[in-house]
């Protein structure tokens, strides 16, 4: 039986560190800061475009601005969360 190019132990200790183990942790803490503030903008937005914005193409355009905010910052928050055991 041939031995493999990676075996599996090599495979799942190497990603086991996260996508974002070769940034400084105090790095990966400030992505983590980041990520909390463009969700609680997103929030915030929305919430502003429902109580000030009547017109409702600027407030889809407006929202659907916020909603990628907010995936951005879910897509970095679970980066970091994937990190964690660094």
């Amino acid at each position: 039986m041939q031995n493999p190019l990676f075996s599996m132990e090599q495979l799942v200790l190497a990603s086991a560190r996260g996508p974002l183990a070769s940034m400084h942790a105090l790095d990966v803490m400030w992505v983590s800061f980041y990520s909390i503030g463009a969700m609680l903008i997103s929030v915030l937005i929305v919430s502003a475009v429902r109580k000030w914005v009547k017109n409702g193409f600027l407030s889809f355009i407006i929202r659907l601005i916020a909603f990628a905010l907010f995936t951005i910052g879910s897509i970095l928050m679970v980066l970091v969360v994937f990190t964690w055991p660094n």
